[in-house]
């Protein structure tokens, strides 16, 4: 691809999914999470400034928010003369980290449009800008996650601006069913409202953020010795742990055990948890999984996280 020129650019962010250890990575402790095959995908031509299309469907506070993430990347790259547009097919405000996958996809096209080599550590630091703005104080696992297009243990030290994130290698492939599961509540609310608990009673609570950091060290471990059955027992370890923080609904915890009834290794919520949101299931064979929710009118999708023949996401396409 020439990428002087910029009607040609474009630029994939997966969207994401925590194995293990969303919550708990907020407070220093390490996250396992992978990229998915869907994501978003920006694309650029050449315009006489930089700016970027915003939808109409959005709302008025969603569209300043957007707008002031996308001035702070431009301002990173330079303000190049590019016009971005973009488009998804991952779930919006499902915890599947469709913010960071837009700001991955935003940052390689602005970063191409400048001339400058869109690496995954340039893209990543172009899109924590776009993620401060979004979230205020993320952990950095989402967009971290998309812009290294890999299977990661992320961990993020208190007072750290950025954390670091270390390369999964899969033995086996990690199969996963994502399940959406009802509208999920704003995720700063059920982030305040953890925190408000986590001051209330901090012994306890650091107790459990501790013990879902090692399930998640346990968990990487376990990818990298092809143990699936080790992987799919700590899912379900902590997608209890999430329960006494409060974290699950009855909808959650249903498709969870809807999930180990057809045959998941393990299933537990992903993301912020709350009222809804997304559900993830391990399993050796997708296939007949997705058929039978399809059928029943349940919104899922599958997606080979890490592995031979893994399903890749696509970079700067």
């Amino acid at each position: 691809m020439d990428t002087n020129n910029s009607s040609s650019l474009s630029g994939f962010g997966a969207g994401k999914v925590i194995l293990l250890g969303e919550h708990s990575v907020v407070y220093g402790y390490p996250a396992l999470a992978g990229p998915l095959s869907r994501g978003v995908t920006a694309r650029g031509e050449a315009s006489n400034k930089c700016q970027l299309v915003i939808p109409d469907a959005l709302t008025a506070e969603q569209r300043k928010v957007l707008k002031a993430a996308f001035a702070r990347a431009m301002a990173a790259c330079g303000e190049p003369g590019v016009k971005v547009s973009f488009d998804t097919d991952l779930p919006l405000s499902m915890g599947l980290g469709s913010s960071g996958a837009l700001s991955v996809a935003c940052s390689r096209v602005l970063l191409q449009a400048a001339g400058r080599k869109a690496s995954a550590s340039e893209v990543a630091a172009v899109a924590w800008e776009m993620e401060q703005e979004f979230h205020g104080t993320p952990s950095g696992v989402d967009h971290t996650t998309s812009a290294m297009e890999q299977l990661i243990l992320y961990r993020r030290k208190p007072g750290a601006e950025q954390g670091r994130a270390k390369v999964v290698e899969a033995l086996k492939p990690v199969k996963l069913v994502v399940v959406m599961a009802g509208a999920r509540s704003p995720t700063k609310l059920t982030v305040g409202a953890l925190r408000e608990r986590q001051k209330r009673w901090s012994e306890r609570y650091q107790r459990i953020f501790r013990e879902i950091g090692l399930l998640a060290s346990e968990g990487a471990e376990a990818v990298e010795e092809g143990d699936l059955e080790a992987l799919g027992d700590v899912m379900n370890v902590n997608h209890g742990l999430l329960a006494a923080l409060g974290l699950s609904s009855p909808g959650l915890d249903d498709m969870v055990h809807r999930l180990r009834n057809m045959g998941a290794l393990g299933a537990k919520l992903t993301g912020a948890g709350g009222d809804g949101g997304a559900v993830i299931g391990l399993f050796h064979d997708t296939g007949p999984v997705v058929h039978e929710l399809t059928r029943l009118g349940i919104r899922c999708f599958d997606s080979q996280l890490a592995g031979p023949h893994a399903e890749g996401t696509r970079g700067a396409a």
